[in-house]
């Protein structure tokens, strides 16, 4: 079967919380159901929005998590990634945006239909925790970029 290609350009938001530890999502391809990941938040820029902007709608689309643009930092790092989803063979320029958050409540509400019937669930990881896992996580090198942050929140 031939995959319709696409092309996007995201913004993803790694939201930290007050243990240093970053939220994922645990889902999976609708054509490989058997295989779940762990992925950032995120997702492509609409309109005439900025990757920051996206980055910022999407937490609160994707996990019910409110927080301006401002108190957002980064690009932490972009990248260039190619991946298959569903019917699609997706090409995606990411770019990574951190934002620290206190007491936050997770929701899937907001999540658009695909959304919810491929996540799975949710977890808040530490980089050690990620560093041990044998699970698959996205992107590979998620705990370079998490070492990053410093203590107070600033890219380094």
């Amino acid at each position: 079967m031939t995959k319709i290609p696409l092309r996007r350009f995201t913004g993803r938001a790694l939201p930290i919380n007050d243990e240093g530890r970053v939220l994922l999502l645990h889902g999976f391809d609708p054509a490989r159901p058997e295989q779940p990941f762990w992925f950032t938040i995120g997702g492509a820029a609409e309109h005439d929005e900025t990757l920051l902007d996206a980055a910022v709608r999407e937490l609160y689309e994707e996990v019910g998590i409110t927080a301006p643009a401002g108190e957002f930092t980064g690009p932490l790092t972009t990248g260039t990634i190619s991946f298959d989803f569903g019917e699609y063979a997706i090409t995606q320029d990411q770019t990574f945006f951190a934002v620290r958050v206190t007491g936050a409540e997770v929701s899937f509400e907001h999540m658009e239909d695909i959304e919810k019937d491929t996540t799975l669930g949710h977890r808040w990881w530490s980089v050690e925790e990620l560093e041990a896992t044998d699970e698959a996580y996205f992107p590979a090198d998620l705990p370079a970029i998490l070492r990053k942050i410093t203590l107070d929140g600033e890219s380094g």
